[in-house]
């Protein structure tokens, strides 16, 4: 490991934190993956200090799902408790979704970081875009696809969730809100989706990046074990204060303002990253 002069150690660490708190609360808050804090957080940070180099992205988005298992089954146990999930939604996509986190995180591995980052930009902004520019209640669908389709939507969802490091609420909660499900109820029943998520990715990012040059120090594969341990403690004590929240708040302007965070962020990984 590099010699960090104190400040930057110091400053490392305040990230990570800063991160982990804000990560925990969004995830429980918009039903958002924290990895829309923490992948472009942990990224500049990684950048700016001289760790790794040409895997950083990658890192980033490997740690940050190491950390969606612990905070997705808190927020969905806090969830559970206001009786707002799907039970049948929940089992019945899971396998689906799992699988696609295991598929985009081998398709990960063999990503170029600009590559990466693109996805994760446009992913991110269609996320930002029906947050603050779509009615809460605009639908495409009736109702939840069924049958092949199902397994499709699901595989799409966990593939690129893993690829952007974040759990199934981000591209999981936009979906059933689509399909006329109620925000609260696509909040609650999408937060199961990252326990999946992130167990089969993380997995898939430590295998797929074993061997990979460019990481930061202490990374097995493309997990940075020192930051998700952080993280994860964090947003897991933070992410049941965020759900709890999501049952009290008029989230209108709230939705519209973190919308505009995610295209800013969005633009600055992607212009990072190339």
């Amino acid at each position: 490991m590099p010699d960090l002069p104190l400040n930057e150690i110091l400053s490392l660490m305040a990230a990570v934190v800063a991160a982990g708190l804000f990560g925990g609360l969004i995830a429980g808050l918009f039903g958002v993956g924290g990895g829309t804090v923490i992948v472009p957080a942990l990224f500049y940070a990684f950048s700016v200090l001289g760790l790794g180099g040409e895997s950083n992205l990658h890192v980033a988005v490997g740690t940050s799902l190491m950390t969606i298992v612990a905070t997705a089954l808190r927020s969905l146990k806090a969830h559970r408790s206001h009786g707002a999930v799907d039970e049948a939604v929940l089992k019945a996509w899971t396998p689906w979704v799992g699988g696609g986190a295991l598929i985009g995180a081998a398709v990960a591995g063999f990503t170029s970081m600009g590559g990466l980052a693109i996805v994760y930009g446009v992913c991110l902004a269609l996320v930002a875009a029906q947050m603050g520019l779509l009615p809460e209640r605009f639908t495409l669908a009736k109702d939840l696809p069924t049958g092949w389709a199902r397994r499709i939507v699901g595989g799409l969802i966990g593939g690129l969730s893993a690829m952007m490091g974040v759990g199934g609420g981000s591209l999981g909660g936009m979906m059933m809100t689509l399909c006329g499900r109620p925000i609260h109820q696509a909040v609650a029943t999408a937060s199961g989706f990252g326990v999946s998520i992130g167990a089969a990715a993380m997995v898939g990012f430590v295998i797929f990046g074993w061997d990979a040059p460019g990481r930061p120090p202490l990374s097995l594969g493309y997990v940075n074990a020192p930051a998700a341990i952080v993280m994860g403690v964090l947003t897991t004590l933070v992410a049941p204060w965020g759900a709890r929240l999501a049952h009290r708040l008029d989230k209108r302007v709230l939705r519209k303002a973190f919308a505009v965070y995610l295209l800013v962020t969005a633009g600055l990984v992607v212009v990072k990253a190339l």
